[in-house]
């Protein structure tokens, strides 16, 4: 039987595309499309607004019963407002909205207490997978004579606001915890001396309407490695977030993340 999902932040880019995409997979029923009470698309078809054909779902800013799985794309504020709801009701929940504070994950975190919460700065499945590969190659590297230099590329649109992005970042934490790294650095300039061993270097592009490149480079004295990812459209991402509800739907409560929904932990 399918699972009942809804989509909090359906009326986002990503939102639209879990619309469009989930309407479509025979595994899923969509049942809720929701948007904060002032959104001015309430009331509209969520599969016309999301570009497919019409769904049996409208723009709604409130939760139906029974629902069984929730995806939520919105803002730190409407996700705080899922992730109460969603605990409330016993709903298992994804997140996939980014830029939360420090308050708001812990939130999450004690939500995970009563309700499966699947939890990632990114849901492409390559972008984990290749996550996953950065970590035992990183492992692996750990004892070479000279040792590896660490330098992480991210790409992105240019709408994006924040720099470098959430997925670069949890790249450098997966790495730096794999060969005891201390320092982060964003960018150099002028005259910065020498290259400290105890750094990963961060640097982040804003071009046109790139949906996301990260290049993760391993530099050792006479070879290099290089793990590049990078995603043709946000369906990967709105694909990674349907593959997580699916995963979610019968689990115990818990934190769990794309790892678990890969089968890598």
């Amino acid at each position: 039987m399918a699972i009942r999902l809804a989509i909090h932040g359906a009326a986002g880019r990503m939102g639209r595309r879990l619309v469009a995409l989930g309407a479509s997979d025979p595994d899923l029923q969509l049942v809720a499309a929701l948007e904060h009470s002032e959104h001015p698309a309430l009331g509209q078809n969520a599969g016309v607004l999301a570009g497919v054909p019409a769904t049996d779902c409208q723009l709604t800013d409130s939760w139906p019963d029974d629902v069984q799985a929730a995806i939520d794309f919105s803002t730190p504020a409407g996700c705080a407002a899922a992730v109460e709801h969603c605990a409330k009701h016993s709903i298992p929940l994804v997140v996939a909205t980014t830029g939360l504070s420090d308050d708001q994950v812990q939130a999450i975190q004690s939500a995970a207490k009563r309700i499966p919460v699947c939890m990632a700065p990114n849901m492409s499945l390559a972008v984990n997978l290749t996550m996953r590969l950065a970590q035992q190659a990183a492992a692996a590297l750990k004892n070479v004579p000279q040792g590896a230099d660490v330098e992480i590329i991210e790409r992105h649109h240019r709408f994006k606001e924040d720099a470098p992005s959430g997925t670069a970042l949890k790249f450098g934490e997966l790495i730096a915890d794999q060969l005891g790294l201390q320092q982060h650095v964003h960018g150099r300039e002028g005259l910065c001396g020498a290259r400290s061993r105890d750094e990963i270097g961060y640097h982040a592009v804003r071009s046109g309407d790139d949906p996301g490149q990260h290049t993760i480079v391993f530099g050792m004295l006479g070879e290099t490695i290089e793990l590049r990812v990078g995603a043709s459209s946000r369906d990967c991402y709105a694909q990674g977030g349907l593959a997580a509800a699916k995963f979610l739907a019968g689990q115990p409560a818990g934190m769990y993340n794309m790892f678990d929904v890969l089968g890598l932990s």
